[in-house]
């Protein structure tokens, strides 16, 4: 979002606003955008631990906080994707007047994004379906879920970077952010079998990555250069994708986006907690036939080969990546932004029709 805006808008100055758990402190300084920091924590506590207690009191602590954040920059306009953070942030900016963008990235939208609903003055939404489980009176867009510019990688340089041969058949096994391990098993049962006529490239996280480099010199010495564990793919996790021929993991709203942005076929194991959010984002993918889901309970080493057999099957492969390329909006992240100037720039909102076509990537 932050390379949309600046895209479109040069001069805009940006600034972060997070708590004290999660990615902000590295990944946001990184990137040149000031972070300031609420008393709250980034995401709320889910065990009975003594945070059950403090949560609720640096929450409190937070609503004035940000209400002089903000009272002294007084930005133009404020954007926010939902989560603890957000309650305290968009109370302010609604008590001073600063209009709201909610984005939200699930089928229906957690418990601080329905809290804060009612406060936004638009939500952009990954899913047309979202829009009616949020107040009616809201300007609501479906502009699919910004993800990174995607439309300037070139495949075949891909796979040169990776070492991947060109006719060579490529999965990618990775369980985002949460719960990789169910996808580490399964890959550990069969990759015997798994690696046989196919490449495989997998991202372990640090917990897994010595057990997948132990599996990998198990196997015969001409199958080792078929696999490759990783415990993370930062900036070749872009290759890794355009390189890809079928990807198997979780169901989270930016891994669809940029599977589905690169029309590839999926197979897909939603992760079962969270609220179950990822569960109705799986089930509307697969519906349009750009997926093959697998619960979570019942994914393991045969349903992994049954998964990766779809490669087997041309026609089955190419009319899902068909039904994938139909449902990608690789402009989403532009399309986010538009409304967002719109509202800081306080011009009336694009057209439903025209916020489609530019997540599309079909916008003149």
């Amino acid at each position: 979002m932050a390379d949309a805006l600046r895209r479109r808008a040069a001069d805009a100055e940006l600034a972060w606003v997070g708590g004290h758990r999660g990615l902000e402190a590295s990944i946001v300084r990184e990137s040149g955008i000031p972070l300031r920091r609420l008393a709250l924590r980034s995401l709320r506590s889910v065990e009975p631990d003594i945070h059950l207690v403090l949560d609720p009191v640096r929450l409190a602590a937070s609503v004035p906080q940000a209400f002089a954040m903000l009272a002294r920059r007084r930005p133009a306009a404020v954007f926010t994707t939902g989560g603890y953070v957000a309650i305290p942030v968009v109370t302010a900016a609604r008590a001073l007047g600063i209009p709201v963008l909610l984005w939200e990235g699930n089928l229906r939208p957690g418990r601080s994004s329905r809290a804060i609903a009612g406060l936004v003055s638009a939500v952009a939404v990954s899913l047309g379906e979202t829009c009616r489980f949020l107040p009616q009176r809201l300007p609501c867009f479906e502009t699919g879920t910004p993800i990174r510019d995607l439309g300037t990688i070139d495949r075949g340089a891909a796979r040169v970077r990776l070492g991947i041969p060109d006719d060579a058949r490529l999965v990618l096994v990775f369980g985002g952010s949460q719960a990789v391990r169910r996808l580490n098993d399964a890959v550990a049962a069969a990759l015997p079998e798994l690696v046989d006529g196919r490449y495989v490239i997998q991202v372990t996280g640090d917990d897994g990555y010595a057990a997948a480099l132990a599996g990998r010199e198990r196997l015969p010495a001409e199958a080792r250069a078929r696999y490759r564990p990783e415990p993370f793919l930062r900036a070749t996790m872009t290759d890794a994708l355009a390189a890809a021929d079928l990807v198997v993991g979780r169901a989270g709203a930016s891994t669809l986006a940029e599977v589905t942005a690169l029309g590839l076929p999926m197979v897909v194991v939603p992760y079962p907690h969270a609220g179950g959010h990822q569960r109705g984002n799986a089930e509307r993918l697969a519906a349009t036939g750009a997926a093959k889901l697998v619960e979570d309970e019942q994914f393991d080493r045969n349903a992994l080969l049954a998964g990766v057999a779809i490669l087997d099957d041309p026609d089955r492969t190419a009319t899902m990546r068909a039904a994938s390329r139909e449902h990608g909006r690789p402009g989403a992240a532009g399309a986010v932004a538009d409304l967002l100037l719109a509202l800081a720039r306080r011009q009336p909102l694009p057209s439903p029709a025209t916020i489609d076509a530019r997540s599309r990537g079909t916008a003149a």
